[in-house]
C-alpha cells in the first residue's frame, strides 16, 4: 500500500467522543447559537503543558515565529510553529500567568517540549490537564458574568481574567473563536461538570445552546480560522523528523495522530498537504526580528506570496446536482455530508480555472447561516480577485467527478465581531 493510499484510508479512532453528542437541539438551531444567543463547546479534549523558567519566551522565540518582545502578564497569544521550509507544524494559545510561568495550549506543546529536552534552556515543563470550555456569541459576556457573579467589562481582547465559576478557580480569555465575543474558560479538569452546569443554568436566560460535533468548526469555516488536519497536515513526516515523530505518535491517542486526507486533489508527495503561516492568512504574525525555525523561507514567502487565503461560496444548482445523483441509477458523485464533514479527513479539492489548477479548497461546509456552502481556499494570488469565477472538482479519484463553479469572497466571510464592545 503506498502512503497516498494508507493517507485515503477511513482513520481508525476518530469517532471518539470529543464534542459530546453529535447534536443537542439540531445542528440548523445549534449552528445559529454564535449569531442569536451564545453556546458552550466543550474543548477540554486540547493538551496543555505548564512552561517555567527565565528562558521560557527564549524558547518560545526559537520555536515559533511570533514576536515576544511585548508580552504582558495574564496576555495570551496566538504561536505558530514551522519547520525549516516554514511549513506549519502546529499552531495554538500560549498564556502568560506569571512572571516565568506559561500555559500553553495544542499539539504545538509536544514540539516545544521537544526542543526544551533537547536544548540548553533554563526551564521546565509539565503536562497539566484542564477544562477548556468556549462560550461565544453576543450574550457570552452576559452569561459568563452571571455564572461568576461579577463583572468581565475591563478584560481586554486576547487577555485573561480570573474568575470563580461553582467554587472552581477559571481562568476567563477573551477571544472569539466563532468571530465573535467569547471567552474560553480554563480551570481544574476535576471541577469540569460542575463548571459546566453553572454555566448552563447561567445561560437559560439567554438562550444558550450546546455545541455538538456536527456543527463544530462551522463557526472556523465561517470565520476563517485554519484547522490542523481539517485544513492542513503537520509538516512532520519528512526524512529529519522521525525522531520527534515517533515520539509525537507515541505520546497521542489515535484520533490524534493519525492524518488521512480525501477529495480531489492528487499530490505527488505529502508535503503537497502542508501550508504556510503566509497561505493561511498569518503572515502578520511571522516577526523578523529574531532567528526562528523556518525564518528564512517565511520571510521570503511573505514579501513574495504565491498564494492567500479565500472563501468560496459554491454554486447551488451545481451543489443539487451532487445530491440529486442518489437518487437516479448507475454512479453518483460521492456525498456531501452535512453540515460539514465528520470522517476526520483533511478533505481537500482541486480548484481550476480554464484546465488549470489554480488553488486547493478546504473545510467544506455547509452556513444555515448564510444559506451556502462554503469553503476555504488556498489561491494563487492572480485568481485571488474579490468575485472571481472559478470550479472546484468534487469527487475523490477514481470515482465519478463534476466541476462546481464557485465564486472567490473574502476570509473571514463573516463579519468578524471578536472585539465587539459590550
Amino acid at each position: 500500500m503506498s502512503e497516498f493510499d494508507q493517507l485515503r484510508k477511513t482513520p481508525e479512532g476518530y469517532f471518539t467522543t470529543r464534542w459530546g453528542q453529535p447534536e443537542y437541539t439540531d445542528w440548523q438551531d445549534e449552528s445559529m447559537s454564535w449569531k442569536e444567543g451564545c453556546y458552550i463547546g466543550d474543548w477540554s479534549f486540547l493538551w496543555e503543558r505548564r512552561f517555567r523558567g527565565p528562558d521560557v519566551l527564549k524558547l518560545f522565540a526559537d520555536t515559533s515565529v511570533n514576536n515576544f518582545e511585548k508580552f504582558d502578564l495574564n496576555q495570551s497569544k496566538h504561536v505558530i510553529h514551522t519547520d525549516k521550509n516554514g511549513k506549519l507544524i502546529a499552531e495554538g494559545i500560549l498564556t502568560r500567568l506569571g512572571e516565568d510561568e506559561y500555559m500553553h495550549f495544542g499539539r504545538g506543546t509536544f514540539w516545544v517540549d521537544y526542543h526544551l529536552r533537547n536544548g540548553d534552556y533554563n526551564a521546565t515543563s509539565e503536562a497539566d490537564d484542564w477544562f477548556n470550555f468556549q462560550v461565544q456569541g453576543p450574550e457570552a459576556i452576559h452569561v459568563v458574568e452571571k455564572a461568576c457573579g461579577q463583572s468581565l467589562r475591563d478584560v481586554k481582547f486576547m487577555h485573561n481574567g480570573y474568575i470563580k465559576i461553582a467554587g472552581c478557580d477559571v481562568v476567563a480569555l477573551r477571544q472569539g473563536m466563532a468571530g465573535e465575543l467569547g471567552f474560553e474558560l480554563q480551570g481544574d479538569i476535576s471541577k469540569s461538570q460542575e463548571g459546566y452546569d453553572a454555566i448552563i443554568e447561567a445561560g437559560q436566560d439567554f438562550g444558550i445552546r450546546k455545541l455538538g460535533g456536527r456543527t463544530a468548526f462551522i463557526n472556523h469555516l465561517e470565520a476563517c480560522f485554519p484547522t490542523i488536519v481539517t485544513d492542513y497536515l503537520p509538516a512532520i513526516f519528512e526524512p529529519d523528523m522521525e525522531d520527534y515523530l515517533n515520539e509525537f505518535r507515541s505520546a497521542m491517542p489515535a484520533f490524534a495522530s493519525t492524518f488521512n486526507v480525501a477529495g480531489s486533489f492528487e499530490g505527488k508527495q505529502i508535503s503537497d498537504w502542508y501550508r504556510s503561516p503566509v497561505e493561511l492568512g498569518w503572515a502578520n504574525r511571522i516577526h523578523a526580528g529574531h532567528e526562528f525555525i523556518g525564518r528564512d523561507a517565511l520571510l521570503k514567502e511573505k514579501a513574495d506570496p504565491r498564494r492567500v487565503i479565500r472563501t468560496l461560496v459554491w454554486n447551488p444548482e451545481d451543489v443539487v446536482k451532487v445530491y440529486a445523483s442518489l437518487f437516479q441509477q448507475g454512479d453518483h458523485y460521492d456525498f456531501m455530508e452535512m453540515p460539514r464533514e465528520q470522517r476526520g479527513f483533511m478533505y481537500c479539492d482541486k480548484v481550476v480555472k480554464g484546465g488549470k489548477e489554480v488553488g486547493a479548497t478546504t473545510s467544506r461546509g455547509y452556513s444555515y447561516f448564510f444559506r451556502e456552502m462554503l469553503s476555504l481556499a488556498t489561491m494563487d494570488v492572480a485568481e485571488a480577485e474579490i468575485g472571481n469565477e472559478v470550479r472546484i472538482v468534487w469527487g475523490n479519484p477514481g470515482h465519478p467527478q463534476i466541476e462546481i463553479r464557485a465564486t472567490v469572497q473574502p476570509a473571514p466571510y463573516k463579519a468578524d465581531n471578536r472585539r465587539a464592545s459590550y
